[in-house]
């Protein structure tokens, strides 16, 4: 579900969740908002304040320092989850999660190649267009080699619930963040570990590796969920900038951020749409942007908010709370650059609060130079929707209407058809795809529903498909795989993928390819390829076991649901573990395959 998603996305927080059920942002609310966000001493901290805090500062606080008498009936297990949800992090997860302390820690560091010789997957999409298509001589592995995938080795993430980083395969390495705030780089033929990176907050992007400043030759640039990006040594790990891009208390980066000649394109998201239905909250002001850093500095080239207005007071609720709009519009999939016709897209989310912005739930076109926003196609209207609002006898802070939740949550794909025409293909929560004309200000060439039925509280379509030069490939919450032609959306096929036995059935995990191989991961935990021909499944393997690590980490698998399987070289790397999906798994391995 969404509010699982937003919520604990956070970081997963077993402990807590087997000790009630209340989400830690709604604990935050009823406990500590009245002092924290509406008192009036000089000295009071508010979200934003509290948001720079370290974990392990402010669980001392509640425990042993100034705020123990202001929480006494929160149990022991409800103060460490509130401290891990205002601080981002897991309590001591720095020194549990230092690389430096592995078994396997890489005896030698070699000095990098080049990284345009050796096969890669750098970034979310694969490519600039975010197809996620891997050619053939880049993958190394092709159809009739498929059913002869092997494990070569699995690495045990330390105290993660949730591998939500897609795995980056440059340089012969594997980089990959965790949701313990980790991020980490392995040798990608053995798994060894070079280094490990503590960021902020948990990592949920994909890490994109290009020329580094300094001294440093490449450079490892992701972002957290305290919206922060961070860029460093590839080689060493060592810091080279932070910069956070938005101080918003509920701002976050979700979709990975673009590197493209020395500007890095960074997608801006939130988690105010599950705290906005609380009766104290002043719903809502967070407005979705994308921000232009400088590569070798971190300085900021331009932002574009999504919604160009700036929040204002629109109503008060009977309580007092001053509500706001318009607000919302997050983009939390990595932009998509089209050099033809010098411009940036990226799929916009719904509406917080009313009135509903033209460019919520929207295929948006920004100049890559500017910034500026050169059209924007929206393919859902009025669509304003927070976490937490029933269809009857809704809070006062909930949308008067409202709306169905349909984000766009997978990076729009950027294909050049037959006839020399573009399109941008584009898959929606309601399970709609639609094919956008870049030439034409995002007109509809043509769009398909791909189920007919309701789409499930965390959407139909979420984290994206894949597209060749014929078919765009979709992973379906309810289940399956669909293959759609690219020239008119017509339905190839449907392959409906029953779940492991015991298990729900969903495919909304991002979908991969390459030539004659769609690659799928369900919530069951099973790693599918299907015949792109027919989708027929011509090997499958079930990561929701556990697993003896090179690392010596206990690890297990669980369901996968947001980042999808990467391919170079010969070897398939995938993340197994996600809660956040309905009914998920947690788990904490990085799984290596190659033929065997």
């Amino acid at each position: 579900m969404k509010l699982l998603c937003v919520i604990l996305g956070v970081m997963t927080i077993p402990v807590w969740a087997q000790a009630q059920q209340t989400p830690p942002a709604v604990v935050f609310e009823q406990a500590c908002a009245r002092c924290h966000e509406t008192g009036t001493t000089a000295s009071k901290l508010d979200r934003k304040a509290l948001r720079k805090m370290t974990s392990e500062a402010i669980y001392q606080s509640l425990t042993t320092g100034s705020m123990r008498d202001q929480v006494p009936d929160l149990s022991g297990d409800a103060k460490i989850a509130l401290a891990e949800y205002l601080g981002g992090k897991k309590l001591g997860i720095a020194e549990i999660a230092d690389a430096r302390s592995m078994p396997n820690h890489c005896a030698a560091n070699p000095p990098l190649g080049d990284l345009a010789a050796s096969p890669a997957w750098n970034g979310w999409g694969g490519d600039l267009s975010n197809t996620r298509f891997q050619p053939a001589k880049a993958a190394g592995l092709t159809a009739d080699q498929a059913p002869r995938l092997k494990l070569k080795w699995a690495f045990g993430f330390p105290s993660a619930t949730a591998v939500q980083g897609q795995p980056t395969i440059a340089l012969g390495r594997v980089f990959v963040g965790v949701d313990t705030g980790t991020v980490y780089s392995l040798d990608a033929a053995s798994g060894c570990v070079y280094w490990s990176f503590p960021a902020e907050a948990a990592v949920r992007t994909a890490v994109s590796i290009g020329p580094g400043p300094g001294g440093a030759k490449y450079a490892a640039y992701f972002g957290d969920l305290k919206a922060n990006v961070f860029a460093v040594d590839a080689a060493t790990g060592a810091q080279l900038w932070k910069v956070n891009v938005d101080d918003h208390p509920a701002a976050r980066i979700t979709g990975a951020p673009r590197l493209y000649e020395n500007r890095l394109y960074v997608p801006v998201a939130s988690l105010e749409e599950a705290m906005g239905v609380q009766p104290s909250y002043p719903c809502c002001t967070f407005r979705g942007s994308v921000v232009a850093l400088d590569a070798a500095t971190g300085r900021q080239i331009w932002r574009t908010y999504i919604i160009a207005d700036v929040p204002k007071p629109t109503r008060k609720t009977a309580k007092g709370t001053q509500l706001w709009g318009p607000s919302g519009g997050g983009v939390w999939n990595s932009p998509t650059v089209d050099l033809k016709r010098h411009a940036l897209y990226v799929g916009t989310g719904d509406a917080y609060s009313e009135p509903v912005g033209k460019t919520t739930d929207a295929i948006a076109a920004l100049d890559l130079n500017s910034g500026k926003l050169l059209w924007a196609a929206q393919d859902t209207e009025g669509d304003a929707w927070i976490v937490g609002c029933p269809e009857n006898n809704r809070p006062e802070n909930c949308p008067k209407a409202l709306g169905p939740d349909y984000d766009f949550g997978g990076s729009p794909i950027l294909r050049e058809l037959p006839n020399g025409k573009s399109v941008l293909i584009g898959g929606q929560k309601s399970g709609m795809v639609w094919a956008h004309d870049p030439d034409k200000k995002g007109a509809v060439v043509w769009k398909n529903l791909l189920a007919s039925t309701p789409p499930p509280a965390s959407g139909q379509i979420v984290w994206g498909g894949a597209a060749d030069d014929l078919n765009a490939y979709y992973g379906l919450a309810t289940g399956g795989v669909v293959a759609l032609q690219l020239t008119n959306g017509e339905r190839r096929w449907f392959a409906p993928l029953d779940p492991a036995a015991g298990l729900r059935g969903g495919h909304d995990g991002a979908i991969t390819a390459l030539p004659g191989v769609v690659l799928s991961g369900g919530w069951d935990g099973v790693l599918r390829a299907l015949a792109a021909s027919t989708g027929r499944v011509l090997w499958e393997f079930n990561t929701a076991q556990s697993f003896e690590t090179v690392n010596k980490v206990t690890a297990k698998g669980g369901s996968m649901g947001a980042p999808g399987p990467t391919v170079a070289g010969g070897m398939v790397f995938v993340g197994s573990g996600n809660p956040g999906v309905r009914n998920g798994m947690p788990g904490n391995v990085l799984l290596a395959f190659g033929v065997e």
